[in-house]
């Protein structure tokens, strides 16, 4: 399993990298891409089946997706979804849990979309460019450092009854992890373009992300177990599905987002 994460990482990591650098339409096309694989794999496994509603659901999760391009017309995009959703459901024939079904289909444009928009709306922002890079990087930074320290010296459950994988010493191994990749990334950045970001604000940033991508891991753990499997999907070797190897990004994004508009920016 560990060979599979870390040929399926040395593959993923260039691209992630290339579409970072050179923005759109490379980036948005890329987050579009991990939104209709993950709102797909959220959809299986809230309903257990190929309903007709989850293909407009793909739809309302990426046009919530690319968002940040056309914010201004976003109110009539959800208004005509939940209005289309619930005329589509009046429609058809079987109404059996008809208010699960669609409860379910705007979770999953929502959790999913909505929230990796942000990344979208984050690379359009003045040096986007290098706070995805550091939002992203420090994550994995975080999620590899948490992963190896809990499997060695992992002893005490941070939350048993929803991910018993998960450890106090692998949190405080992410945290670690996290700061240290946030370091170098603020070092490699400034051989390329000298940043305006201070070492105060990249530390605290690489904080924040640890906290927000570990937040998000146990999110999504909660919703597995809840839904009764185990990883969302096989896509990619060692690591799951989509959404098992993007969750973290998932909260991450966000915060990174609000923290350049109210911190920085």
């Amino acid at each position: 399993m560990l060979k599979q994460r870390i040929i399926t990482a040395a593959i993923g990591i260039p691209v992630i990298i290339f579409v970072i650098w050179f923005g759109d339409p490379w980036f948005s096309l890329f987050i579009a891409a991990v939104v209709l694989i993950g709102t797909f794999e959220f959809y299986r496994m809230a309903l257990n089946s190929r309903q007709s509603l989850t293909y407009l659901g793909l739809l309302w999760s990426l046009a919530l997706a690319l968002s940040p391009h056309y914010i201004n017309i976003l109110p009539i995009i959800m208004t005509a979804a939940v209005v289309i959703s619930l005329i589509w459901l009046l429609c058809r024939p079987a109404r059996e849990k008809a208010f699960y079904n669609w409860a379910w289909i705007i979770v999953g444009a929502l959790y999913v979309g909505w929230m990796l928009s942000y990344w979208v709306g984050l690379r359009l922002l003045e040096d986007g460019r290098s706070w995805v890079y550091l939002g992203i990087f420090i994550t994995f930074a975080n999620d590899t450092g948490a992963f190896f320290v809990g499997r060695a010296w992992g002893k005490h459950k941070l939350a048993s009854a929803i991910s018993p994988g998960k450890t106090w010493e692998g949190a405080v191994g992410g945290l670690l992890s996290a700061n240290v990749g946030a370091i170098i990334v603020f070092l490699i950045l400034n051989l390329f373009s000298p940043s305006p970001f201070k070492y105060w604000q990249v530390i605290l940033l690489g904080c924040l992300v640890s906290l927000f991508a570990q937040l998000g891991d146990l999110v999504e753990s909660l919703l597995k177990r809840n839904m009764g499997v185990k990883e969302s999907g096989e896509l990619l070797p060692g690591h799951g599905g989509i959404l098992d190897r993007f969750d973290s990004l998932i909260f991450v994004g966000v915060m990174v987002y609000y923290y350049v508009i109210w911190m920085v920016a």
